[in-house]
């Protein structure tokens, strides 16, 4: 019979700090359904932690928490 130390599972913990003008995009959670793309206009937690205000491509803005669907595009990075 497995122990407790068996079944425990280490999961590796990746910080990500994000700033102002960096992009978050929020992967499609369905066959077809499109990503969706917004620009960070502020960071509200510390040291560049969530929640984020940001705004979408329609122009619409919202403060969010992103999970494990979302993929952080710094600004430097990104292709022009």
């Amino acid at each position: 019979m497995p122990t407790l130390s068996d079944r425990v599972r280490w999961r590796e913990v990746i910080v990500v700090q994000v700033k102002k003008g960096d992009r978050l995009r929020f992967l499609g959670r369905q066959v077809g359904m499109k990503d969706h793309v917004a620009e960070v206009e502020a960071v509200l937690g510390e040291d560049g932690a969530p929640p984020y205000r940001v705004r979408y491509e329609d122009g619409h803005e919202a403060v969010v928490v992103p999970e494990s669907d979302c993929v952080v595009e710094p600004r430097g990075l990104r292709a022009s």
